[in-house]
């Protein structure tokens, strides 16, 4: 057992088309780490070129609109996430786009697992669900609970 409980680690992995940053994404993530919800471990960005070569992308003013867009992250490295990583992540996106690579901790499962192994139990196995499943089977669920 450790000495701090986390949560489960996931990843993301973001298209962005014309290597351009739009809406409320950054908000949104923004929003999420500023009431605990995650902890970002490591955030990366490279665009493709047209020609296929990845090149990395400092965390600064991704959509040219003058402000620093995910400066808060700079220097966001756990070591979970390398070159590597990155670069298979850029193989998924067409040329000319662009891919953020976010590692991230759900902190609000840690008071959870820690509750549960001071109670003598012990997590066994997580998961994931796509979500395209989960829609899936909630259309499903639905069609199946139309009346007639």
């Amino acid at each position: 057992m450790t000495t701090q409980d986390v949560g489960p680690i996931d990843y993301l992995a973001v298209e962005f088309p014309g290597a351009r940053l739009r809406g409320k994404g950054l908000a949104a993530l923004l929003d999420l780490v500023e009431r605990g919800i995650i902890r970002i471990l490591d955030l990366r960005v490279a665009t493709v070129t047209e020609s296929g070569d990845v090149m990395g992308v400092a965390l600064t003013d991704l959509d040219d609109d003058g402000e620093l867009d995910l400066a808060v992250f700079e220097g966001a490295r756990s070591g979970l996430l390398d070159d590597d990583d990155l670069a298979e992540s850029a193989r998924l996106v067409a040329p000319g786009n662009a891919v953020g690579l976010i590692v991230y901790e759900n902190t609000w499962a840690g008071p959870f697992v820690t509750a549960m192994r001071e109670a003598g139990a012990e997590m066994v196995a997580s998961g994931r669900i796509p979500a395209d499943d989960v829609v899936a089977a909630l259309e499903t669920l639905e069609a199946s609970e139309a009346p007639a």
